[in-house]
């Protein structure tokens, strides 16, 4: 799944690590998610998308 999680996130001045820990997950998980590697839970998308203050399909893309 496409995604635009690493544009967002350096727009931010945030590094994976950081993004991690706001989302209780590892840097590894944000790294697969950002590389299309991993495809995010549900409630996981519903966070990273909160965090971000978007919508879901503004930041994931089939």
């Amino acid at each position: 799944m496409n995604n635009r999680i690493r544009d967002l996130r350096a727009e931010r001045g945030w590094s994976q690590g950081a993004l991690a820990e706001a989302l209780s997950v590892s840097r590894q998980t944000i790294n697969a998610i950002e590389n299309g590697r991993y495809d995010p839970s549900l409630p996981l998308a519903f966070a990273i998308a909160a965090l971000f203050g978007l919508k879901i399909e503004e930041i994931f893309q089939p």
